[in-house]
């Protein structure tokens, strides 16, 4: 039973030899090389706006469970990075599902890791020169479907958090449903914001949308190669 699931959750495990910097010291090379400008020579906005996004990721869980899972190798930082996300899907909608919306800590804990997705994207987009080539493309997109559904049941918890909109919601999921209608700008009118609040919540969503997904998107698409912090073989 144990070679069967170690066969389904890390499949062939490679003889590669381990990348020379871990998830944490990368992202710390990758800081000072937008510093010291060795890669683009960007300046004011552009450049704090870099140096923000890339030192964010130290602030979010996940980098230090890559950092603990790359110790046994890139299969098992890979695994842990999966579960890892399952779990952030899987958490505003057990909140959801319980009701759980008034405690107050558990919604400011799902903010929390929200602001890890929303901030990974464009970390990758602007704040790296290189885009290390992954493992296997058609994962990377399976795991931005996943990011998506993520950002789309967050939202969900923050619209059914108060009366937010024209109307209660009379089932759990009917906050999933107006979340994932707002975030393909279709708005069949059976609920909108009243509040300014609401229409925070729904202008902010819609634009992640168009971020995250359209951009996003595109740029994996491409298959960008380019010259950059860290050589293409290293998993970022």
């Amino acid at each position: 039973m144990k070679s069967i699931l170690k066969k389904l959750l890390l499949g062939k495990i490679s003889n590669l030899e381990r990348p020379k910097y871990n998830p944490i010291q990368k992202r710390i090379q990758n800081i000072r090389s937008i510093w010291n400008n060795d890669h683009q020579d960007d300046n004011g906005i552009e450049k704090i706006i870099r140096l923000f996004l890339s030192s964010s990721q130290l602030l979010f869980p996940g980098i230090y469970l890559k950092f603990l899972a790359n110790k046994k190798g890139v299969e098992y930082e890979d695994l842990a990075l999966d579960f890892y996300v399952l779990l952030k899907v899987a958490f505003p909608t057990l909140i959801l599902m319980n009701h759980w919306q008034n405690n107050t800590w558990l919604v400011w804990v799902l903010f929390y890791v929200f602001l890890e997705t929303v901030l990974y994207i464009p970390t990758l987009i602007f704040a790296s020169d290189s885009f290390s080539k992954p493992r296997s493309y058609k994962r990377s997109m399976l795991l931005l479907f996943f990011n998506y559904l993520e950002i789309s049941f967050t939202y969900a918890v923050f619209y059914s958090c108060d009366s937010y909109l024209n109307k209660p919601f009379t089932h759990w999921f009917d906050a999933v449903y107006f979340s994932i209608i707002t975030s393909s700008s279709i708005g069949y009118g059976d609920y909108f914001p009243v509040t300014t609040i609401g229409k925070f919540l729904v202008s902010t969503q819609a634009l992640l949308f168009l971020f995250f997904i359209v951009l996003f998107l595109n740029f994996f698409s491409t298959k960008i190669k380019s010259k950059g912090y860290f050589d293409h073989k290293n998993q970022d």
